[in-house]
């Protein structure tokens, strides 16, 4: 069942990618505290007690990013649109793509965001629905941001 939703997920992407816009509503900015600059979110699927996957659309406007973050079962996002920094803790930044498919590993403290000329939209999937909340670090500092190179 699970591969089924992330086959599902990614023709979904795919479809995306092959767009000049999304198929989907950009959605509501973010008003929560665990991010800087502008961040748009729509639901695309809820987790419920028949698919347990929450799916979600993020649109980073350039330079706003999420701040360091864990997700306890792992995540993948679907890159859609431009061009945007990840990083797991201890790692080097990857600068993703339209395209591109990250998988952010379960437990592992990582960040992602829009690179500084350039919006960012993705979707992410998530399985495991309550089980798998986010759990919210520290800020991106600055420093870790602007010593990117692209």
């Amino acid at each position: 069942m699970k591969k089924a939703i992330l086959v599902a997920a990614l023709f979904v992407a795919l479809t995306i990618g092959a767009k000049a816009q999304s198929i989907f509503p950009k959605g509501e900015i973010s008003t929560v505290n665990n991010h800087t600059g502008t961040v748009w979110l729509t639901e695309l699927n809820v987790a419920d007690s028949v698919i347990d996957c929450n799916v979600a659309q993020a649109t980073f406007a350039p330079a706003s990013k999420l701040d360091w973050h864990i997700h306890p079962l792992g995540q993948i996002l679907m890159i859609t649109d431009g061009t945007g920094y990840y990083q797991e803790k201890g790692k080097p930044v990857q600068i993703v793509h339209k395209g591109d498919i990250i998988k952010c590993v379960p437990g592992v403290p990582h960040w992602h965001g829009a690179a500084p000329n350039s919006p960012f939209t993705y979707i992410a999937v998530s399985n495991g629905g309550a089980k798998n909340k986010t759990q919210w670090l520290q800020r991106v500092t600055d420093e870790e941001y602007k010593g990117i190179k692209n």
